[in-house]
């Protein structure tokens, strides 16, 4: 019973700032130390001792969460596909509108003859890179190499790849500059895109700025510098596929144009524009 008066204590006091339910689920299997299904498949039996810890960590926790803070920074982790990543502040938290770019991606890698030679440009917590890397294995073979150049950034990275023990190369550089002279076959980016000075929700603001906004008016100063790297770094032929926000399709697709064909907007999971494909101009 006291799972249950917790969680409806939890969810009422999210309600007052119109923070989902789920959340005040994802707060309590934290604070249990169980999964979210665990926390309605199984009885749960808890000592006094640990109802009273339980309560402290998810009353703190739940106070956290009313001032903004993210979940995933509260319970130290986020779902990316089929993998938990660790975060933190100094890193974006990965989303899910961000994996119908990975699938994407993971189709169209069946074109390339093995070994295939991939980049992920400002990788952060590496769920990009990860996820390819971890979903491509024993299938074919990729070279995944994830580029960033944040400190705070990288500790996750680092932390992210050893936690799933996939063979990712890391380099810290900006997109700009990094892997000079060399060539691959894919580059994946989603760089920051948020115009300078747009509203965002008041989690956003926790989250390190500078991996959020691309730049002034249409926020295409971050993306534009990405495709310039995306044009020095990919062979002819080699896949692009940049994220951006949905206003900025015809932007990205005008800025590929000079450089790439076969340029096509997608849609993410929730039928938004989200992101562009392309390919270096042979």
């Amino acid at each position: 019973m006291i799972v249950k008066d917790l969680l409806k204590l939890g969810k009422d006091q999210l309600a007052t700032k119109n923070i989902a339910p789920v959340e005040a689920e994802l707060l309590l299997a934290h604070a249990l130390g169980v999964n979210r299904m665990e926390l309605h498949s199984r009885v749960i039996e808890l000592t006094d001792e640990q109802i009273s810890e339980t309560k402290e960590i998810y009353n703190q926790a739940i106070a956290e969460r009313l001032t903004g803070k993210p979940t995933q920074y509260i319970v130290g982790s986020a779902s990316f596909r089929y993998l938990e990543y660790e975060v933190g502040p100094g890193v974006l938290i990965p989303r899910p509108e961000t994996e119908s770019l990975v699938d994407e991606v993971l189709h169209q890698l069946n074109t390339f003859a093995d070994p295939v030679s991939l980049v992920d440009l400002e990788s952060g917590t590496g769920a990009i890179a990860i996820s390819i890397a971890s979903e491509t294995a024993g299938k074919k073979v990729v070279h995944v190499v994830a580029v960033e150049k944040s400190d705070e950034a990288l500790v996750w990275l680092q932390k992210n790849i050893t936690k799933h023990d996939v063979n990712v190369r890391v380099v810290q550089g900006d997109a700009a500059t990094a892997l000079e002279g060399i060539k691959c076959d894919v580059v994946v980016a989603n760089p920051p895109y948020l115009p300078d000075g747009a509203q965002i929700p008041q989690e956003l603001n926790f989250e390190p700025a500078e991996a959020l906004f691309g730049g002034p008016a249409t926020g295409m100063s971050a993306p534009s510098i990405f495709i310039q790297a995306a044009v020095r770094l990919l062979k002819p032929g080699g896949l692009f596929a940049i994220e951006h926000n949905e206003l900025q399709g015809a932007l990205i697709s005008k800025e590929l144009s000079e450089n790439f064909e076969t340029i096509a907007l997608h849609k993410d999971l929730t039928d938004r524009p989200r992101f562009t494909t392309a390919r270096r101009k042979i």
